[in-house]
């Protein structure tokens, strides 16, 4: 299992920024972890806008970006109200898969880790190769070199 980046690498970065509304949250008053999973979502898809294309594009190409792992380390609760940032970064590319590193933070405080991993895949759920001019832009963006 690849370790999470404690340093955000030397590669193009995306943050956003999500202030916790009450629905985020648990009976406890904690932001429950299944959200995370979103504000990874939102993280990625904004990163892809900034530096790439947006996903809508890849759509039109008849492609889809699945989800196939995620990592996720908690490092401390998140409530109601706080505002996170999450920077997003693509950590490696391959033939027909890539994955993306997260650091999530409130205030100045780090609060969680991630690392998801994606298949490409066609319109009818099938493993892809990334059409080679996206590709070549995904790994002029990536952290790590591919294996």
């Amino acid at each position: 299992m690849q370790d999470l980046r404690l340093v955000v690498p030397d590669a193009p970065t995306t943050r956003l920024s999500y202030r916790v509304p009450f629905y985020d949250t648990d009976a406890m008053g904690v932001v429950h972890h299944s959200n995370y999973v979103r504000y990874l979502e939102l993280g990625r898809v904004r990163f892809l806008e900034q530096h790439d294309q947006p996903y809508t594009q890849y759509v039109e190409m008849g492609l889809h970006v699945v989800v196939t792992r995620v990592d996720l380390r908690l490092k401390r609760a998140t409530r109601f109200d706080e505002t996170l940032t999450v920077t997003s970064w693509i950590e490696r590319v391959r033939h027909a898969s890539l994955a993306f590193g997260y650091q999530v933070h409130c205030d100045a405080e780090l609060v969680a880790l991630a690392l998801t991993e994606h298949a490409v895949v066609n319109l009818q759920g099938k493993p892809v190769r990334i059409p080679e001019p996206q590709r070549a832009r995904l790994l002029a963006l990536a952290a790590a070199t591919p294996r």
